[in-house]
């Protein structure tokens, strides 16, 4: 009987899932990188990379770029970590949205 062949699996990154839920949010809203990184104060390019997961964002970076997605930061580190516990096959994703959504009708 043969074994099967198990390739090696490249370890998800924090940043790799932060950048990509900001970049998410970001086209979901329709907003471009520009408009995004002139309300966060950042340059374009460090933007980018950041949400390209090339860049560790600070948690004052992170803070104004959810600021300019008119985001608050939990429910942004609320879906990276519900996305990085279905890397882990813990549980289901859910979206940035989707708890976006929930936060404001919590608050109302």
């Amino acid at each position: 009987m043969r074994m099967p062949i198990e390739f090696p699996v490249k370890p998800v990154l924090l940043r790799e899932l932060l950048g990509e839920s900001l970049r998410e949010e970001r086209v979901a809203q329709g907003k471009t990188l520009r408009e995004v990184s002139k309300g966060a104060r950042v340059s374009l390019g460090y933007l980018s990379e950041v949400e390209r997961g090339q860049k560790e964002a600070s948690s004052e970076l992170l803070g104004s770029i959810c600021s300019a997605l008119d985001l608050p930061l939990s429910v942004v580190l609320s879906v990276v970590s519900e996305k990085m516990a279905m890397y882990e096959r813990v549980t289901a994703l859910p979206t940035v949205r989707a708890l976006s959504r929930a936060h404001a009708q919590a608050a109302a």
